[in-house]
C-alpha cells in the first residue's frame, strides 16, 4: 500500500506529514487521533478542565498553559506540577534548551511521577517518547492519572472516548486498525448511589439548614478567634478560600507563611489559587 493511500486512510490532521508513518521501524506501533475525535465536545471539555486545573495549581509561578500538546513536552510544566502537588523537586535545569536536555528532564519527571502514582511502567499509557513528541492522547492519559491521584474530587468529564488509528510496521508491511480508547471512566455506580448528607438535608429538611450553618460558624469562630477573625456569613466568607485555608492551618497546626497567600484576593484567579491551595492542604497526607 503506498504512503499516500495510507495517509488518506488515516485521515491524519493537516500538520502530520505522511513520512511520519514511513519512519516506523519494524515492530513499532504509532497511534493517531481521528480528527472527528478532536472535535468531540467532551474531549475538548476535558482539555479545558485540565488546563484550568494546571493553571490554578501554578498560578503563583505565573505559568499559563494554553495548549496541552505544545506546552508540556519539555518537562518544565510537569516538573512544576510535581513540585506543587507532591513536594518533589528534582535536580534538573529549570529551562532545558536542547532536545537532549529536555528529554532527560522529561525522563526524570516521569520516573518521579511514576513512583508517586505507584504505576508499573507497563501499565502507564504514556512514556518519554510520546510526551516528548507532543502526543496529545498520551499527555491526556498522564494528566488524568495525575488529577485523579492528587485531586480526586476534580470534576473531569466522564466517559471520554476517542477513536484512534493504530499503524504497525510488520515484516509484511504496514498494518492499520481502528479502535476506541477510553480516557476517563464512567461514573461509578456505587459512587452515584452514595447519598450526600447535605443534599439530603436541603431536600428533606430545609428548615434545618440555618441551624447547621450556625453550628458550622460557631465551630469556625472558636478556632479563628485566636487570629482575631470571625465568620458572620458562611455563604460569602468561604468563597475566596481565605478563611478556609486559615481554618485548616488552625485545625492541623500548619505554619502558614502569610506572604505566600493573597489575604485579600482581588480577582477570580487569585481566589481559585487560594481554594486550590486549601484543597492541596486537605489531601496532603496522601498526595504522594
Amino acid at each position: 500500500m503506498e504512503s499516500e493511500c495510507i495517509y488518506n486512510l488515516l485521515q491524519l490532521p493537516a500538520n502530520v506529514e505522511p513520512r511520519a508513518v514511513e519512519e516506523l521501524v519494524q515492530g513499532e506501533k504509532k497511534k493517531y487521533l481521528q480528527p472527528d475525535s478532536r472535535k468531540n465536545p467532551k474531549f475538548q471539555e476535558l482539555q479545558k478542565v485540565l488546563m484550568e486545573w494546571i493553571n490554578g495549581a501554578l498560578f503563583r509561578e505565573h505559568i499559563v498553559v494554553q495548549n496541552l500538546e505544545e506546552d508540556l513536552f519539555d518537562g518544565l510544566i510537569l516538573h512544576h506540577l510535581l513540585q506543587k502537588l507532591a513536594a518533589v523537586s528534582l535536580e534538573v535545569e529549570e529551562i532545558a534548551l536542547t532536545a537532549g536536555s529536555q528529554k532527560r528532564k522529561v525522563t526524570l519527571v516521569l520516573d518521579a511521577l511514576g513512583r508517586c502514582l505507584q504505576l508499573e511502567e507497563s501499565a502507564a499509557k504514556w512514556n518519554v517518547e510520546s510526551i516528548f513528541n507532543k502526543d496529545l492522547l498520551a499527555t491526556l492519559h498522564l494528566l488524568v492519572a495525575m488529577a485523579q491521584h492528587f485531586q480526586p474530587d476534580l470534576a473531569l468529564p466522564a466517559d471520554v472516548q476517542v477513536e484512534v488509528l493504530t499503524i504497525e510496521s510488520t515484516k509484511n508491511g504496514l498494518k492499520s486498525g481502528k479502535s476506541v480508547e477510553q480516557i476517563t471512566g464512567c461514573k461509578d455506580s456505587d459512587q452515584q448511589s452514595k447519598v450526600d448528607v447535605f443534599d439530603e438535608l436541603f431536600k428533606l429538611a430545609p428548615e434545618k439548614v440555618n441551624a447547621v450553618k450556625e453550628a458550622i460558624m460557631d465551630f469556625a469562630n472558636k478556632k479563628m478567634e485566636r487570629l482575631g477573625l470571625s465568620v458572620k456569613n458562611i455563604d460569602t466568607q468561604f468563597a475566596d478560600g481565605v478563611i478556609l485555608i486559615l481554618l485548616i492551618g488552625q485545625l492541623e497546626g500548619y505554619f502558614l507563611n502569610l506572604k505566600d497567600f493573597f489575604l485579600n484576593p482581588s480577582s477570580p484567579a487569585e481566589m481559585v489559587a487560594f481554594v486550590f491551595s486549601s484543597c492541596i492542604m486537605l489531601t496532603w497526607p496522601w498526595t504522594c
